[in-house]
């Protein structure tokens, strides 16, 4: 994929929905504009417009931060680009909705060392182990679910179930409700696509509305476990306390959120644009197919890199300060361009190639290095590689049939529905 630039410098406009439902190429050649022209852009922020049902003042702006080294450098420097003032919306949501949908993730030090400490504490090696250990059995019946078909939509019948099910058994979900997690997950990273929300629902009232009832389902889960704990993430989260220190019940609720949202939608999107990029790029699924252990930790990321899940996070000047010449102010707003960062000619020879074998691949798919860095990218990368070995094993001729129906979103570069054929085979 070769970008084509289309749109003049002045003619890009990041917050105009229309640009990201342009072709990959089309977008891919207006960031090459801008990490080669104005690679630090002013953008004014969108109007939710008067039917909000939630007052949301329009601030004044944002800087789009497009190449490699000004996302890196920002992100190593949280005490100078805090995250506690909202990371994944670009207006100022009131403090409570950026505490109730991603609570670790909109915070700095010292609380984020603390949260992240008790959550880590949990993640032993133990836990991790069964984890891992489960990943390779869910992914066989994922695809014992399809074998037999020969035709299927790879968003909702691959990629989805298995990082659905690997978080909600590790939460200790029951698998009545699989369904409503789900659900609820595409709500709350929509960004309004009327998919998922319909057409009379405003988006913030859907919105609340699903992290309200996720954070029901947590309530629920965290007083089943506290009466009858179990081997579960949960069990280990409510009972883990470090030097006097653990996780209130808001905070629970808020990292259930987190995981099964972020866990969740990164992990599927990453496995669909892999499908696809195989498809179109059958030389290198080949060569991937000729040594699938050999090229398993290259190929994932750059997987992981094409795909680029996440297309940005916001983070926010804490005070003056310069990065590449220019000068912020404190309180402005920047996002962190991963997507782009991850084409960045400076850093990636050939960026637009796909290529599986790619060595060095210092992509920012899992966020730059600092404390914000995905605390789940080591599973991420363990589900994308089996799920693609057993497909080799047993789906062999996997291919793509038809156009990816695109996520309507400026924020997660997701594939809502992509059709693909394949040999029927039996079930184990």
């Amino acid at each position: 994929m070769e970008p084509r630039s289309v749109l003049s410098l002045n003619d890009i406009d990041l917050n105009d929905l229309g640009f990201w439902m342009r072709p990959y190429a089309e977008r891919e050649g207006a960031f090459k504009t801008l990490r080669d022209e104005r690679p630090i852009a002013y953008f004014n922020e969108p109007v939710m417009g008067e039917e909000s049902p939630i007052p949301l003042p329009v601030g004044n702006g944002y800087f789009a931060i497009t190449r490699h080294a000004d996302v890196t450098e920002i992100s190593r420097k949280p005490e100078l680009f805090c995250s506690s003032k909202g990371a994944t919306s670009i207006l100022d949501l009131p403090e409570e909705m950026v505490e109730y949908f991603s609570g670790m993730i909109n915070t700095d030090n010292p609380r984020h060392a603390r949260l992240r400490r008790i959550v880590s504490q949990a993640f032993n090696p133990r836990m991790i182990k069964s984890i891992e250990d489960s990943i390779e059995g869910v992914a066989n019946d994922v695809i014992d679910d399809i074998c037999e078909r020969g035709i299927i939509d790879v968003t909702v019948d691959l990629a989805a179930p298995l990082p659905l099910k690997i978080i909600c058994d590790m939460m200790g979900v029951p698998e009545d409700r699989y369904d409503d997690v789900f659900r609820c997950s595409n709500i709350i990273l929509s960004m309004g696509d009327p998919e998922y929300i319909g057409e009379e629902v405003h988006p913030i009232l859907a919105f609340l509305s699903a992290g309200a009832e996720l954070t029901a389902i947590m309530e629920g889960i965290a007083e089943e476990k506290l009466r009858n704990p179990g081997s579960d993430l949960t069990s280990a989260l409510i009972t883990t306390n470090i030097d006097g220190e653990a996780l209130t019940h808001g905070e629970l609720a808020s990292f259930f959120v987190l995981l099964v949202v972020a866990g969740n939608e990164t992990t599927r999107t990453a496995i669909t644009h892999g499908v696809l990029a195989l498809s179109q790029y059958p030389e290198e699924k080949a060569k991937w197919m000729s040594d699938v252990e050999g090229l398993l930790p290259t190929a994932v990321d750059e997987i992981v890199r094409w795909a680029s899940p996440v297309i940005w996070m916001r983070r926010t000047a804490t005070q003056d300060v310069v990065v590449s010449g220019h000068e912020f102010h404190e309180g402005d707003k920047v996002l962190l361009y991963y997507s782009s960062a991850n084409r960045d000619e400076r850093v990636f020879a050939d960026p637009f190639t796909f290529d599986l074998s790619r060595n060095p691949n210092p992509h920012l798919g899992f966020g730059a290095a600092g404390p914000h860095f995905c605390l789940g990218a080591h599973l991420a990368r363990r589900e994308i590689g089996v799920m693609f070995r057993e497909l080799f094993k047993r789906l062999p001729d996997l291919t793509v049939t038809g156009e990816p129906d695109r996520l309507q979103s400026n924020f997660v570069n997701g594939i809502k529905h992509l059709e693909a054929s394949f040999t029927p085979t039996a079930r184990r």
